[in-house]
């Protein structure tokens, strides 16, 4: 058996799709045979012309003619002479291997492109680097196109980028398991998102799983089995209806209303990234959405989203939850999201850079857009604006004001939009969380994010496995900053939320309702669970306690909510 960290719960078993990574330390660089290494230019080159006509049409159907022509125009790069011709040069010229041939001519063309002033030609530096890519990875026989999986498999990674898995087929996806990442990492909110079994921050056996191996493995406990035996396979068997039986016992939760032991009524919305999850979000009970991640309309694409696209996936959004409200939350790249037409320069310390409103309030003529494109969207519905990120009062104005300006643009434009709209932040930065009170008086809600502010708080960062461990929800800090930030957003008349990944964590859930929030956010594939520990909560007694657990140590706070999550799941077992 191996172990990983538990990401997403659900038991997954099935064949291996190893996503290799491009490892170019020990290619080896010259050839003797620049006639055998012509021809496997040539065969990797026919390989990704073929590949490009397939994405193109599949693209064509599923997302139009806008995104397809970025296939078209890869497809141009690779039977432009100048470029397969500066490949073939090297070859037969510095007797150099196809694969380091097709990394040195790129590298070349693409930086010719980036140097250029003109920006539409600019942005071509992306295409000749994806090109090239595509083509290295058809000499080196590296298979790692996730949206074109022909069977059900576990992906398993080094690690997933937001661009992986924004691509995806989704349908064929039984579980993810990778090398690298904690539990707030991308992979483990996408596969809570999906309610896909995962595990992450399994290096070991990462190590050790071979293409075509067949694995088993538990998200809820992080143990994996490589090509398990009949005995092993019989016990996941076993667990996996006993998790099916509970989970027929939680969906008759999806449509019943959040009511604690004592009366209270706290909202259970669910964090999206797309009109479809908006959909799954509210036949499994949603009460709205507490966080629309945007920033996927902007990955995996080569140029900006223009305010017509972004409005109608609002829109759309919107529609699909029915007069539900929906918070959406403004553009938050940067950190491990990446938007490569964007040239954004490399960072030190990328997490605490350019990222999110930084990004935002520094590119005011995209945030307009986007700005734009929600107020009208509003309309159909009842849309608020979040800003991300925020760490000071002067963020908060400078945003509003921009949002003042939006609105009269488009007064001016003639178009219809949510006059009204609610706008409010997200507390995930302890500068916010300390000054709470100013902030709070200034907008018309909080929603806290507790992957960043636990991070930020405790100096640990959630995407390093060496130091996974000292990422810790029951840090009596940690606890404190949210029972600070809650009791300022009362005292001032507003709601609190929470859309990190706590709000979904079952053993939060009673320190939570013993804190007073009046939201809580996640994966649409928790809300039952959740609703139904709520259930079994008499809030007022939580209150109580809370004071006591503030005055423990971290050990403590967690054997103590760890009790209280076992007293009231008795009932299940």
């Amino acid at each position: 058996m191996l172990k990983g960290i538990p990401a997403s719960p659900g038991i997954a078993f099935g064949k291996v799709f190893l996503k290799e990574t491009i490892n170019t330390e020990n290619l080896i660089k010259e050839s003797e045979n620049p006639d055998k290494e012509l021809k496997i230019l040539k065969e990797a080159l026919s390989e990704s012309i073929s590949e490009l006509l397939k994405l193109k049409e599949k693209t064509l159907k599923s997302m139009g003619s806008q995104h397809s022509e970025i296939f078209e125009a890869h497809k141009m790069i690779l039977e432009d002479t100048e470029y397969t011709g500066a490949i073939e040069n090297k070859i037969k010229d510095k007797k150099y291997t196809a694969a380091y041939a097709v990394i040195t001519a790129t590298e070349e063309i693409r930086k010719i492109f980036a140097e250029i002033p003109d920006e539409y030609l600019r942005e071509r530096a992306a295409d000749v680097k994806d090109v090239g890519e595509r083509v290295l990875k058809n000499i080196l026989g590296i298979k790692t196109e996730l949206s074109e999986l022909e069977e059900k498999v576990i992906v398993v990674a080094d690690e997933l980028t937001p661009s992986d898995t924004a691509d995806m087929d989704k349908e064929k996806i039984l579980g993810f398991i990778t090398a690298k990442g904690g539990r707030t990492s991308h992979t483990a909110i996408i596969a809570r998102t999906l309610g896909i079994p995962a595990v992450v921050g399994a290096k070991e056996f990462y190590e050790k799983v071979r293409k075509n191996d067949s694995v088993v493995f538990n998200g809820e406990t992080g143990e994996i089995f490589i090509n398990p035996n009949e005995e092993i396979l019989e016990t996941f068997k076993k667990e996996k209806e006993r998790i099916s039986r509970i989970n027929k016992i939680l969906d008759n939760y999806s449509k019943k209303e959040t009511v604690t032991k004592d009366g209270k009524k706290p909202k259970l919305y669910a964090n999206i990234a797309s009109s479809k999850d908006a959909g799954d979000a509210f036949a499994k009970g949603a009460e709205g959405v507490g966080l629309f991640r945007t920033e996927f309309i902007y990955m995996n694409r080569k140029v900006e989203p223009s305010e017509e696209e972004q409005f109608v996936i609002y829109r759309n959004v919107i529609e699909e939850m029915k007069g539900k409200p929906v918070i959406i939350r403004t553009l938050d790249i940067g950190g491990d999201k990446e938007v490569e037409y964007l040239n954004f320069e490399k960072e030190d310390n990328p997490f605490l850079g350019y990222r999110a409103i930084r990004i935002c309030l520094d590119r005011k003529e995209m945030f307009k857009k986007q700005l734009k494109a929600i107020l009208r969207a509003g309309v159909y519905g009842k849309a608020k604006i979040m800003f991300p990120m925020i760490s000071s009062l002067e963020e908060l104005r400078e945003a509003k004001k921009i949002t003042e300006e939006c609105k009269k643009e488009l007064e001016k434009e003639g178009k219809e939009f949510q006059n009204n709209t609610e706008i409010g932040i997200m507390i995930e930065i302890p500068s916010a969380a300390v000054i709470s009170d100013m902030l709070a008086k200034e907008c018309d809600f909080f929603s806290i994010g507790t992957n960043d502010l636990i991070q930020y708080t405790t100096a640990v960062d959630r995407m390093n496995p060496k130091i996974s461990h000292l990422y810790n929800q029951y840090n009596p800090a940690v606890l404190r900053l949210l029972k600070t930030v809650t009791d300022n957003a009362h005292k001032n008349g507003i709601e609190v939320g929470m859309c990190g990944e706590l709000a979904g964590d079952e053993t939060m859930a009673y320190f939570l309702a013993g804190i007073g929030l009046d939201e809580f956010s996640m994966s649409a594939s928790s809300v039952s669970k959740i609703r139904w520990l709520l259930s079994e909560t008499d809030s007022e007694k939580a209150s109580e306690d809370v004071q006591k657990i503030l005055e423990m140590d971290s050990g403590h706070i967690k054997k103590f909510l760890e009790n209280k999550l076992s007293e009231i799941k008795k009932i299940l077992n």
